[in-house]
């Protein structure tokens, strides 16, 4: 069941996407199960549906309900629609792992990058180390974008590998006698 509820918007950049965040009365945030989708590059649907499988429950335990809020637009703002369909954080991270653990490239970066800069920021408070908030943005970005590129390299490395492999087994054929673009004879035994 979702509760209606008018909440203060703002714009919140997570490396190289910009959603809308939304923080309700009592303080609790929400970000638009639409965008939590966007961000791993699937559809509202791909979100939904894994609110409702076996998977989510395993996860967030039998009797949890998900307090999906509908989320009333600002109308003074004039963007986006009337009502927007809102996810806690906690269930939003649990759809980025859960993707990542699918293995979804796009899914895994962003996941990877967010708990690199966690740390990171644990470490940059216990050392003094002061950052701006575009700092972070910026290495959350790079990371992300080199484990895309790590990612793609890897597909080529194995385009190469079985190419490789390929040529190889025609060489033996070859070695023995054997024209592996040869139509079969059509001897009779």
């Amino acid at each position: 069941m979702t509760d209606s509820t008018r909440a203060t918007r703002a714009t919140v950049t997570i490396g190289h996407f910009t959603v809308d965040g939304f923080m309700l009365p009592d303080g609790n945030y929400r970000m638009s199960l639409t965008q939590a989708a966007e961000c791993v590059g699937l559809t509202t649907r791909n979100a939904s549906d894994f609110l409702q499988s076996k998977a989510f429950k395993a996860l967030m335990g039998e009797s949890y309900t998900v307090p999906i809020s509908e989320i009333e637009s600002d109308p003074d703002q004039g963007r986006g629609q009337t009502r927007i369909r809102a996810l806690p954080l906690t269930v939003v991270s649990k759809y980025w792992s859960w993707q990542s653990h699918r293995g979804n490239k796009q899914a895994f970066a962003l996941v990877d990058a967010l708990i690199t800069e966690s740390l990171e920021r644990r470490f940059d408070s216990a050392f003094g180390v002061t950052r701006s908030e575009d700092d972070f943005n910026q290495r959350l970005s790079d990371r992300i974008i080199a484990q895309l590129e790590n990612d793609l390299g890897e597909a080529f490395n194995i385009d190469s590998a079985l190419r490789h492999e390929n040529e190889y087994l025609m060489e033996v054929l070859r070695d023995n006698g054997i024209d592996p673009w040869a139509l079969p004879s059509n001897e009779e035994s």
